[in-house]
């Protein structure tokens, strides 16, 4: 974040090229995501730049690392469809996929994850090295524990919204008020609060209920008693209860209404920027504390090609070179990307 900038180069163009080259070989890590061997044939692949900078780690985010599909494109949604992820999440016979792009997500934290792990032997044998993450097989990491468990038990996983609950209660309720709230009773001990909180104490008594097992045997009665009375509170008497007595709860919430959480507000979770259009507004931040720190933003998202004078600049050029890349169409400005 504290050096985020932007310089936009047509590499097509024979001084654009030269002056990447330029920039990548004064850096300690390239990140890049074109089409497989699109960079190579530019004379950027990681072959060509590691004679000149065999320290340079080089992170290639592709669609599948090689192999029979190394050619193909990727997209978030090709890769959950083809590995299993949008079988489990929808119903039988519906796909669907995740309702966050989290494959795009996870495939760049392994890259991180992999360029980490890079500096480290780097520091020790004083060379780079080239880091391959991709989509597919990050979506494969993620049904892994359904693969696992065909593997041991020879039973094939089924989607999740046609799945048997592995837990008595633990499912979602309506409350008076129109809302709906995700509970949770997954031990006896939860169990036992229940039944306390809410006055059951036949339900406590009762000795067909006395184990998740058996309880989950029982889930025809125990879900349809327990929407008629949490229909008879409000979602905030619902939250309080559950938070006081300890059950795993949620209220089901919509990504907008984020913004207003008040433990991401009072954590430090929500870092403000700067919007394109000029607007204030908050985004979340890393999902980490570091001795007791937050990720800060040092600068806003800067605009494509924002300081692309400023970084040649950094690596030798001159005034007059700059001005010549300008003038060649390989130095593009904002105003020109904009108007593209």
């Amino acid at each position: 974040n504290r050096n985020k900038r932007s310089i936009a180069l047509d590499i097509k163009s024979p001084e654009g090229l030269k002056a990447a080259k330029r920039l990548v070989l004064s850096a300690d890590i390239m990140i890049e995501n074109l089409r497989p061997g699109a960079l190579k044939a530019a004379g950027l692949g990681y072959g060509d730049l590691k004679p000149k900078s065999p320290g340079l780690i080089y992170c290639a985010l592709k669609g599948f690392l090689n192999g029979p599909y190394a050619h193909r494109k990727a997209l978030d949604e090709v890769v959950q469809m083809m590995a299993g992820l949008a079988y489990m999440t929808g119903p039988e016979g519906q796909p669907l996929r995740v309702g966050a792009s989290v494959i795009d997500i996870m495939g760049g934290m392994f890259g991180v994850i992999g360029i980490q792990a890079a500096l480290r032997e780097r520091e020790i044998t004083g060379l780079g090295q080239e880091v391959t993450a991709a989509l597919y097989e990050t979506t494969v990491h993620t049904v892994a524990q359904h693969m696992m468990q065909y593997a041991v038990t020879g039973v094939p996983a089924g989607p999740m919204p046609n799945h048997p609950r592995a837990w008595s209660v633990y499912d979602t309720f309506e409350t008076s008020d129109g809302a709906n709230i995700f509970v949770g009773i997954v031990s006896d001990t939860q169990w036992k609060l229940f039944c306390e909180a809410f006055e059951r104490h036949d339900l406590l008594a009762d000795e067909t209920l006395a184990s998740n097992s058996l309880r989950c045997n029982a889930r025809d009665s125990i879900i349809p008693m327990l929407r008629d009375l949490f229909i008879t509170m409000t979602q905030d008497e619902l939250l309080e209860t559950c938070d006081r007595i300890g059950l795993p709860f949620a209220p089901i919430t919509k990504p907008h209404e984020l913004f207003d959480d008040p433990h991401l507000n009072q954590s430090g979770s929500m870092s403000e920027i700067t919007l394109s259009d000029g607007k204030r507004s908050h985004v979340p931040g890393l999902p980490l504390d570091i001795g007791g720190r937050r990720t800060k933003i040092w600068r806003d998202l800067p605009c494509i090609g924002e300081h692309g004078s400023e970084v040649l600049k950094e690596v030798g050029y001159t005034i007059a070179g700059i001005k010549a890349l300008q003038a060649s169409g390989a130095l593009l400005n904002p105003e020109e990307i904009s108007g593209k």
